[in-house]
């Protein structure tokens, strides 16, 4: 199945105080979305697997953007979503964010051992998305625990899937709730 991409976005923060507190090194925060148009619109299909093969494609693009808007900072967390318009179903996006998606993008940054956060949700143009994030090598390093809202004027239209992907370089600003450190997960290899 070819999928028929609209558009993309790439959006990148760089954030260096909170609190008063200033950071020598920036967290950057990408979210990258790729819409496109819903090949299932309007009717029920039992087998969506063209949609999770079609998927390692689409994942292979958005590690790209993802790098991109990386630039040379280094993934330390990760989470993936959707929003589907309201003419589909919310299993066409989760078809599209599965394994089969998110394993290129892990090929791409060179890590990803822990499983990725994600959400999908049926919603119109504008609609807000949470999506949530952890640690890329162990969802347990609670620093990493984090998430982008997301609201794209135009998108999701009715007849659209948008995909997102997101990566931030470091904790959230002035974590300290303690546990597990990213320096003692990168350590352990």
């Amino acid at each position: 199945m070819n999928l028929n991409i609209r558009r993309s976005y790439s959006i990148v923060e760089d954030k260096s105080e909170l609190a008063g507190r200033r950071v020598e090194v920036p967290v950057r925060k990408v979210a990258v979305v790729t819409v496109l148009e819903n090949p299932y619109l309007g009717r029920y299909v039992e087998d969506l697997s063209p949609l999770v093969e079609a998927s390692v494609g689409l994942g292979k693009t958005m590690a790209q953007m993802a790098l991109d808007a990386l630039g040379t900072y280094k993934a330390q967390s990760y989470g993936k979503g959707a929003l589907v318009g309201l003419l589909g179903e919310a299993e066409h996006a989760s078809a599209l964010v599965t394994t089969a998606y998110a394993n290129p993008i892990r090929d791409a940054l060179g890590c990803g051992k822990a499983w990725i956060s994600s959400m999908v949700k049926l919603g119109s143009p504008g609609q807000l998305i949470d999506i949530p994030m952890n640690h890329v090598d162990d969802v347990y390093v609670r620093s990493h625990y984090d998430g982008v809202t997301l609201s794209l004027q135009d998108t999701p239209m009715p007849d659209e899937i948008a995909i997102i992907f997101c990566l931030a370089s470091g904790a959230r600003l002035n974590a300290r709730v303690g546990g597990l450190t990213h320096d003692e997960v990168a350590k352990r290899g």
